[in-house]
């Protein structure tokens, strides 16, 4: 075995080994998929429902163990939902929720699309 492919084996080795721990640490479970339906637990850190005023999604951030902050989005028409409305004016900052919705592509929730999605206090 000449000298050449010998450091060339170590290398593609080594490629290979780092390729795998790359891909262990970046795929730990943590992320929110684009598309599927997903359940947090956290505070909450702010509540936005200005957006309500021109028919957009309120948002209410909430800070999670598992995946950091996560926007969580209510419509501003919860007559065109399958979830139960949410009454907004009972959440208070600082407040463990539990959210339960679709995930979006930013890597938020809407809570809208299925009668098992909600935003709800933790006793």
């Amino acid at each position: 075995m000449s000298l050449v492919t010998r450091h060339g084996s170590c290398g593609l080795f080594l490629c290979v080994a780092l390729l795998a721990i790359t891909g262990c640490a970046t795929s730990s479970g943590s992320s929110l998929a684009a598309g599927k339906e997903a359940s947090i637990e956290g505070a909450i850190a702010s509540i936005d429902t200005q957006p309500w005023t021109y028919d957009g999604n309120a948002v209410i951030q909430v800070d999670t163990e598992q995946h950091g902050r996560v926007a969580v989005q209510l419509p501003a028409r919860w007559n065109l939902c399958k979830a139960e409305p949410m009454d907004v004016a009972s959440l208070s900052i600082g407040m463990r929720i539990n959210a339960v919705g679709t995930v979006l592509e930013e890597g938020g929730l809407v809570v809208c699309q299925d009668a098992s999605h909600r935003l709800a206090p933790i006793d």
